[in-house]
């Protein structure tokens, strides 16, 4: 079933805008992956952050802190807004350095993870990073075409991954104990050439797909069927969060116009885990 609903332009003008957030006072946020910076929305007003670098996605702490992807020196970076200063997190897993960290999630639990795309589109160079909160990272998953969007269910017990260049989203059961992946297997797919993008769940545990370069977003129930699908007005979606507040309904991060769309849903989004 194709949805048709209001969509709204909040801001456009954006350098490559990704990882749609909101922080714990409700205030909007993205990256502007080839603008350098960490970016807030707020009464009409954009402020940026400059991180000096090329960063994927954003998520917050429990304290307000900013933890994002730095593609360009192939880090998990911190930003602590109390103290107004970055931090590296991560740079290496097994002692290898990591290559193109791009998207990332907590789960219950605290356990950080990861995709790192390694620019794995025509070789399966992708894989997926387990940060747990002791401090221990390992590979949980390896040998895929470019991996990208991650979240995990509001029970904790599976997480999402998407493998773009192979049109694939993953469903993996999920060991939060071990900060590890049990078992994986096809969730869903999607149209090409390129794939799934930045994901997100609404509260009944149906899963957001942006489509890159597909003009659209696919909604999956929980047992994989496709069930909706919204076209935008734009062609390259690049991830999707829901607000949780519902003043913006599902925003949506466009790289092609570079802008960031508020679209009318009347749903509420899962719960959004913190560290």
């Amino acid at each position: 079933m194709e949805l048709k609903p209001t969509i709204t332009t909040l801001v456009t003008g954006l350098n490559f805008p990704e990882g749609p957030c909101f922080d714990t006072d409700g205030k909007l946020w993205f990256t502007e992956c080839k603008g350098g910076c960490l970016t807030n929305f707020a009464e009409g007003k954009l402020e940026r952050l400059a991180t000096g670098g090329k960063p994927g996605c954003m998520i917050f702490d429990a304290v307000g802190d900013i933890w994002f992807t730095e593609q360009e020196d192939h880090k998990i970076r911190k930003y602590l807004r109390r103290e107004q200063r970055f931090e590296d997190v991560l740079d290496r897993v097994a002692g290898d350095r990591l290559k193109r960290p791009n998207d990332l999630a907590f789960d219950p639990a605290g356990n950080l993870v990861f995709s790192c795309h390694a620019d794995g589109r025509t070789e399966p160079l992708g894989y997926m990073v387990s940060f747990s909160r002791d401090g221990v990272a390992k590979v949980i998953s390896k040998n895929k075409f470019f991996t990208n969007g991650v979240v995990f269910s509001k029970d904790g017990r599976w997480l999402y991954f998407a493998e773009t260049y192979k049109q694939q989203v993953w469903r993996a059961a999920w060991d939060s104990t071990r900060a590890t992946i049990l078992e994986e297997e096809p969730f869903m797919q999607t149209p090409g050439p390129f794939g799934p993008d930045g994901m997100a769940l609404d509260a009944d545990g149906n899963l957001y797909v942006t489509v890159f370069d597909q003009s659209r977003i696919m909604v999956a129930a929980p047992d994989g069927k496709i069930i909706e699908t919204i076209m935008l007005p734009v062609k390259r979606p690049t991830s999707c969060a829901f607000d949780p507040s519902g003043r913006y309904g599902l925003v949506v991060t466009d790289a092609d116009v570079g802008c960031v769309l508020s679209i009318d849903l009347d749903r509420k989004g899962e719960k959004v885990f913190f560290r």
